[in-house]
């Protein structure tokens, strides 16, 4: 056989490495080769060849079937069945000269060695790269993207106390595993402040730290020992209380990029958009089944007839900020339409998939099993919204007159939909309809004529997500809940789930976890109930150096990670102390910036924050692209994107603002007239200042301090120290 040079471009451009396989016996010829090769070359060629000799068919090879292979590339044939000795491909492997930067093993080697003396077995059905994962990319076969099934429980040599929820035995396995152990359990006064911050964001008022540390010390006869029925009565209090979708709300607000003005040059302010943050609490508070509430986000508008109050879910799908400038040129205008659908279908599968879908608009996903086809079948269902633009929200309106909601306009878009070459709507390539992405292999899947109703097509995307062989949504919403409770989920990157994401800390447990919300109707409260009465929730945050050696983060949980509050929960938790926090819900925003509208929109903060705003945080007007004092010092997102996990960050202005603020002087003014009013002892009035921001009394050295504090410079300054102190601004 000749050796020409060509071979090395045909087997090593762009390629780390290449095996080559043909096959003229049929897997009943010689089942023994086709098992040789399913187990030991299959795995070579798709983790490092047909990337680049696939589709592409770099240099004239294209290897994924047998008719392509035989028919060879700018070489000829690379195998001669049968005979080794004979075959290219054999010559530049076993030689070392392919691939040039990573040989492959001796084991390798010797496995194509022995697959084309056998006869170089090739399956009947082409070779698809994406079918199992490599060290490169994800296949079909990525754990995020597999069947769930509920995993058995596995038995341990837990503490007593650590056998009562199925989730502390997943935990404790890991724990052993990495040779840690778990921390005690935390003290009620502990444990009351962390679970009210994590359902409803305020802080616990001093009769409920009574409250509850009484009915501890009942039922267990002892002083500083959390009550099981006790804690339990408490977690049933708290998810009923209407503040608990406040919290959550705002939570799921963040994921889905909600916002009050448009974006971009002009971030024209929207005064109609509350409707929707009012529904998405009233959802949370009511225990909305979550795939109801999926549905309702991508098709609320069709299930109008029969609950009104779904119309408003749709609202999800045009909430993100757009380009409303327009442009004359016909080029121009489409590639504003392009992006304006790309931000939906971004939104859309990172919310409920965890999959970045958006990074195949120019091409196919360079890490995940999602195609650029798989982009504009999602591009076709969605092509028929478009924004309210007829209905801005004028602030020149008589907001006596009440605007009409912020909502999508559904056209009838009947294609044809094509492909757009390189993101491009001026290159059309190939024609697609409405379907479902072809990756998730666990999923059913649906496909729809192009000329079939706009609002069937949204449906049918929405039906899919919560079908019950749909691996992925189920186990981003659980992935979501664990983070709100431990700042961190089983997978730390909530939004991706695949090859660039992270993977699970605790697999099984993820999918238990997944498995017992569809038990329980895609009910979230339920699940709560479950976390939070887990001894994994009730640990102690205590440092203890030799675990923090082995795990610093406390990814694995050998203690309750202590998190800073969040911007909402420190402004919200100022207002709670200070006696100040209107409880009014719902309705028109309040603003903490003054809007100035010419051609374009400019937000300026304002210095003096007055009483009309002393509302919870949520209610905040959300305008994208604005500086907020405390709440962007406090790491409140940009509305501008979606946030699927905050940052926290430590920064010389947060301790300024927390001193300096006119919010803050505030505060600590009302705070002191607080305690004034209570009480005329300094040491009385400590106490109480302790009680209310700290949820528990103080120490005889912090009371010695605190009153000297409140003698020397009086009751502001020392509300104003409170208001910086790790106690407040910290959950342990």
């Amino acid at each position: 056989m000749k050796r020409v040079g060509l071979l090395t471009l045909a087997f090593g451009a762009m390629a780390f490495g290449c095996v080559v396989a043909t096959g003229f016996a049929q897997e009943e010829e010689a089942p023994s080769g086709a098992a040789q090769f399913h187990q030991q070359v299959e795995p070579v060629l798709l983790a490092r060849c047909l990337s680049c000799h696939g589709e592409s068919g770099q240099a004239g090879l294209d290897l994924r079937t047998r008719e392509q292979l035989l028919a060879g590339g700018d070489s000829g044939p690379a195998v001669a069945p049968s005979s080794a000795s004979d075959s290219l491909l054999y010559d530049y492997v076993s030689s070392g000269q392919m691939p040039p930067d990573k040989p492959l093993s001796e084991d390798e080697v010797t496995a194509i060695k022995r697959w084309i003396e056998q006869g170089a077995y090739y399956p009947p059905q082409p070779l698809d790269p994406l079918a199992r994962t490599t060290d490169k990319r994800a296949g079909y076969d990525w754990w995020s993207l597999q069947p769930i099934a509920k995993p058995q429980v596995p038995g341990s040599q837990a503490p007593a106390e650590w056998q009562q929820s199925p989730i502390d035995h997943f935990v404790y396995r890991r724990l052993a595993a990495a040779e840690l152990t778990p921390s005690p359990p935390a003290d009620p006064v502990t444990l009351l402040r962390r679970a009210k911050f994590d359902l409803l964001g305020l802080p616990p008022t001093p009769e409920e730290v009574a409250q509850f540390v009484a009915e501890c010390q009942q039922e267990t006869g002892q002083a500083g020992k959390v009550g099981d029925a006790a804690y339990e009565s408490l977690i049933d209090r708290l998810l009923a209380s209407p503040h608990y979708g406040e919290q959550w709300g705002r939570r799921w607000l963040d994921v889905i990029r909600f916002g009050e003005s448009n974006g971009f040059e002009r971030n024209v302010i929207h005064v109609n958009v509350w409707p929707f943050r009012d529904y998405v609490i009233r959802s949370f508070n009511n225990d909305k089944p979550f795939d109801q509430f999926i549905r309702e986000h991508l098709a609320g508008d069709t299930m109008a007839a029969d609950d009104p109050a779904a119309a408003m879910g749709a609202t999800f799908l045009v909430c993100g900020p757009y380009d409303n400038v327009g442009n004359q040129d016909a080029a121009a205008a489409a590639q504003i339409r392009a992006n304006t659908i790309d931000e939906m279908i971004r939104t859309t599968s990172e919310a409920f998939l965890g999959m970045t879908v958006g990074c195949s608009r120019c091409h196919d996903h360079k890490f995940d099993p999602i195609s650029q086809r798989d982009y504009y079948q999602m591009y076709a269902t969605f092509a028929g919204v478009t924004h309210n633009v007829d209905s801005l929200g004028s602030e020149n309106r008589a907001v006596s007159e009440t605007p009409e909601p912020w909502k999508g306009h559904y056209h009838p878009a009947n294609g044809p939909f094509h492909v757009f070459g390189g993101g491009s709507p001026q290159q059309l390539g190939s024609l697609v309809q409405p379907a479902s992405p072809s990756g998730i292999k666990a999923a059913s899947t649906y496909q729809l004529a192009s000329d079939s109703p706009e609002a069937d097509r949204r449906q049918a995307l929405a039906d899919w997500l919560v079908a019950d062989d749909n691996p992925l949504p189920v186990r981003v919403v659980v992935n979501r809940l664990w983070q709100g409770h431990f700042g961190r989920g089983i997978v730390a990157t909530p939004s991706d789930f695949g090859f660039l994401g992270g993977e699970p800390t605790h697999p099984e447990l993820l999918d238990w976890l997944a498995s017992e919300l569809r038990t329980n109707g895609w009910h979230l409260k339920p699940l709560h109930k479950q976390i939070m009465l887990s001894a994994t929730y009730r640990q102690s945050s205590e440092y203890r150096p030799a675990m923090a050696q082995v795990d610093g983060d406390s990814t694995l949980l050998w203690r309750y990670p202590p998190r800073r509050l969040a911007a909402e929960e420190i402004r919200d938790a100022m207002l709670a102390v200070a006696g100040e926090l209107d409880p009014q819900m719902g309705g028109p925003g309040f603003r903490l910036f003054r809007y100035v509208q010419d051609n374009v929109a400019t937000y300026h903060p304002l210095d003096v924050h007055g009483p009309e705003t002393y509302r919870r945080s949520v209610y905040q007007h959300r305008a994208r692209a604005t500086q907020i004092d405390l709440m962007t010092e406090f790491d409140a997102p940009d509305c501008a994107f979606a946030v699927p996990r905050r940052s926290s960050t430590t920064t010389p202005l947060q301790a300024l603002t927390l001193l300096n603020h006119d919010f803050t002087l505030k505060m600590s003014e009302a705070l002191a007239e607080r305690l004034a009013a209570a009480s005329e002892d300094p040491h009385e009035q400590v106490a109480l200042a302790f009680e209310l921001a700290f949820a528990r009394p103080p120490a005889p050295d912090e009371a010695e301090a605190a009153v000297r504090l409140v003698e020397t410079h009086g009751l502001p300054a020392f509300g104003r120290a409170m208001f910086n102190a790790n106690p407040f601004l910290y959950l342990d």
